[in-house]
């Protein structure tokens, strides 16, 4: 059965690059802008509230906090704290969600960001509004910036890719110019700064024991302890026919394993270098997260991906193409479970799983994985896996035992004194 077509969550008045979900809210936050200097599109950062109506997953704009002529590009999220990219800088922004105030105490808010306060209802409109709160007042996001860094030097500077550490305690950011640049959080100190491509860093990821994976278009992807190359992975020693300067890696993510407390995979998308008149595949690969020797390599489509993340349960992989299409894979197998030809009208640049935490599971509804995803396109949309069934225990040993007993009474009848 074809998957049912992505609801249209949200649509933002400029182009979206990125969109994080809070692992203890139900909170979205997309991001995104059209360079407004030249353009006169705005930027912004925009937050979301999520809730189940009417049996729907819908979303309600809550804030919209102004970046001025500065469009976010990238975004990690660490509690109520983003570190955003923003041309060639970090900008780091704390957030407070508040319950809405007793009437009469209006206009005591000294926040200068614009707060919406118009309700939007269901999922699929566009436009602004804000979540209510209690009595139907609406609830009031605060957004502070705490700090500013600049993280890429090159003539065409831009930050690129941006990850916290688990505990929060280190940020790590790559860009055009290919220096791996590390920031103790939250005094945003540089602790390490170095070469680690020649050319464009495309991504991030931050593994056990203190090592650093990044991917450039350098055709590399390195594994770093410190400054130090640990080794350099190559995916495709064991498909011969495939020239090393074919493929480019596109993007890099530490995963759980399920049902294995603590062990991590590592997961990275290999390209095609050049586009052809009959496009090659693209390459999903699972590597092992503490030897980095690659346990499986599988075709996941001949649409270039631009974009990956993977649930926390380390169940499922999402991706997004340059072509606007969405898929979801199953980690264990690589094997595509969903997928939807051009659910944008244009590259698709992030994409992220709704979290695991309760908070999360209240929104699924009933579903087993959802997807939100973000493109140029301005819109923000929804993706719904449904719960795979599958058959208790219970019920598969009793066709066990009858599959069993219905043989030997057949092998009774044809054999007569079998038994």
């Amino acid at each position: 059965m074809a998957p049912r077509r992505p609801a249209e969550l949200y649509r933002a008045p400029f182009p979206l690059y990125t969109v994080r979900l809070h692992p203890r809210r139900p909170l979205a936050i997309t991001a995104g802008g059209g360079g407004a200097a030249k353009t006169g599109i705005r930027n912004g950062v925009h937050f979301l509230q999520l809730e189940q109506i009417g049996g729907q997953l819908s979303a309600s704009l809550l804030h919209c906090h102004d970046t001025e002529t500065r469009a976010t590009m990238t975004m990690a999220l660490a509690g109520d704290v983003i570190a955003a990219g923003q041309d060639n800088s970090c900008h780091i922004l704390r957030f407070s969600l508040q319950e809405p105030e007793a009437p009469g105490a209006a206009g005591k808010d000294g926040s200068g960001d614009k707060g919406p306060r118009r309700r939007r209802g269901g999922s699929g409109g566009s436009g602004g509004g804000g979540a209510q709160g209690a009595q139907g007042r609406a609830r009031e996001v605060r957004v502070e910036s705490l700090q500013r860094v600049r993280t890429d030097f090159s003539p065409d500077a831009l930050q690129k890719a941006v990850r916290f550490s688990a505990d929060g305690a280190l940020l790590a950011t790559g860009g055009a110019d290919g220096f791996l640049r590390l920031w103790e959080f939250p005094s945003m100190k540089k602790t390490l700064e170095f070469r680690a491509h020649d050319g464009e860093i495309e991504d991030i990821a931050l593994g056990p024991d203190n090592k650093v994976v990044t991917a450039g278009r350098d055709f590399q992807c390195c594994v770093w302890q410190q400054d130090q190359l640990v080794t350099g992975l190559r995916w495709h020693e064991n498909l011969p026919g495939i020239p090393d300067k074919a493929y480019r890696y596109q993007a890099c993510r530490f995963g759980a394993v399920e049902g294995s407390a603590g062990a991590l995979r590592l997961y990275t998308v290999q390209v095609p270098h050049k586009r052809e008149r009959r496009p090659p595949p693209c390459y999903l690969t699972k590597w092992d997260g503490k030897s980095f020797l690659p346990l499986l390599t599988r075709p996941c489509g001949s649409e270039v991906v631009s974009c990956l993340s993977i649930s926390d349960s380390g169940t499922f992989l999402g991706l997004g193409t340059v072509t606007g299409s969405v898929a979801i894979h199953i980690a264990f197998s690589l094997q595509r479970l969903y997928y939807v030809k051009e659910a944008h009208g244009i590259v698709v640049t992030d994409v992220a799983f709704v979290p695991e935490s309760r908070p999360g599971r209240e929104l699924l509804g009933g579903h087993e994985a959802a997807l939100l995803s973000v493109a140029v396109d301005s819109r923000c949309k929804l993706h719904l896996l449904p719960t795979r069934r599958s058959l208790p225990v219970w019920l598969l040993l009793l066709l066990c035992a009858g599959l069993i007993v219905a043989t030997i009474l057949l092998l009774q009848l044809a054999f007569p004194g079998f038994l």
